[in-house]
């Protein structure tokens, strides 16, 4: 088999949920928070293989260039888009669009997700890819485990047999769904029809630049001047900022996805976790009899799914449940595994 997939991986946001190891200058992809690499090391892992993927490319904000650099130097071929700003989903992934063969099957995804089984996201991404050629605007369905109303779903419809590795099937698409309430997320979840949509696609790279035109003529065009102006040093390309900045930010999924005739997903059970906040890294880290987990000098006593990290200080807890302490240099996070949720609005404490 070719090298016929090429990864697009998404670098930009500061996963202010995940202060104060996640900051603006050392933002969440570029940690090491479930085992020794990085996620966007991790992501980059995921589609190392050169039988089934190409060089990737990486579209990031200037201030994450470095960051980049630093971690994916070993990878050959590599190719990065420096975005002027960033404002959402859509116009970077264009922007990679713009640069490929309209033929070039691409597969967007996050720098920030942890997944857990790799072979299985890589049969996804062989059965997405073999969707896209056919044209299919496609998406990973992501096996709801919870009623979680913090993301998007997915409701499958009918099914496309005989794609992918294995005679896989795929489905197409009746409904994308926003962030629904909790009875309607618990609807969801015993209707069994209905998967996680957390932002992890493919298709053709004329095929969405299509999709644009067709829907967002005006994003489309400045897309074009932006690359057609656009500067390349060495590895790095900056489209022109005087255009770019003048597109509109818009998610993906808004722009294509949910105006797509040709909407498709494949299912997939990968051991995902967006990573959102604490209580998600606590649930994708290994824990002890008791469901605890720690980093650093920790000693529990009589604790239940409590989560501790500290960078210095030994932190001792004793009789506590459902319960997230951070220790980062001078910085202390101490919260219920439910208020993880919040902790992106310590404005005092995150834009010191």
């Amino acid at each position: 088999m070719t090298s016929f997939i090429h990864p697009v991986i998404l670098c930009g946001g500061n996963g202010k949920r995940l202060w104060p190891r996640s900051l603006a200058a050392r933002p969440k992809p570029f940690l090491p928070l479930v085992g020794d690499c990085t996620l966007f090391e991790q992501a980059l892992d995921r589609c190392d293989n050169r039988d089934i993927y190409g060089a990737p490319v990486i579209v990031t904000g200037a201030d994450h260039r470095p960051h980049v650099e630093d971690q994916a130097g070993h990878v050959a071929d590599l190719r990065i888009i420096v975005e002027p700003d960033g404002r959402n989903t859509a116009r970077a992934i264009a922007l990679a669009a713009a640069m490929l063969p309209d033929d070039a099957i691409m597969l967007f995804c996050p720098s920030d997700h942890h997944v857990a089984d790799a072979a299985a996201f890589t049969k996804a991404a062989q059965t997405a890819a073999a969707l896209a050629a056919r044209g299919h605007m496609v998406a990973f369905g992501i096996n709801a485990e919870t009623p979680n109303t913090g993301f998007g779903y997915i409701r499958r419809g009918d099914p496309i047999e005989n794609v992918g590795p294995g005679g896989a099937t795929g489905y197409r698409v009746t409904q994308f769904v926003e962030k629904p309430d909790l009875a309607t997320a618990q609807q969801f979840l015993e209707d069994g029809s209905y998967s996680w949509n957390w932002g992890i696609f493919a298709f053709q790279a004329g095929a969405l630049l299509h999709e644009l035109e067709t829907h967002l003529p005006e994003m489309a065009r400045l897309v074009k001047e932006a690359v057609a102006q656009g500067e390349q040093d060495r590895s790095c390309f900056y489209p022109a900022a005087e255009h770019f900045r003048q597109i509109e930010g818009e998610s993906l999924d808004y722009a294509v996805m949910e105006n797509a005739k040709t909407a498709a997903m494949v299912p997939v059970d990968m051991g995902w976790s967006d990573i959102g906040n604490w209580s998600a890294l606590h649930n994708a880290r290994g824990k002890d009899e008791s469901s605890n987990s720690t980093l650093g000098k920790v000693e529990l006593v009589e604790c239940q799914n409590v989560a501790v990290e500290t960078d210095g200080p030994r932190v001792s807890v004793v009789g506590l449940q459902n319960v997230v302490i951070v220790v980062d240099g001078d910085e202390v996070l101490v919260t219920s595994a439910a208020g993880a949720q919040f902790v992106g609005r310590l404005e005092g404490a995150i834009n010191q």
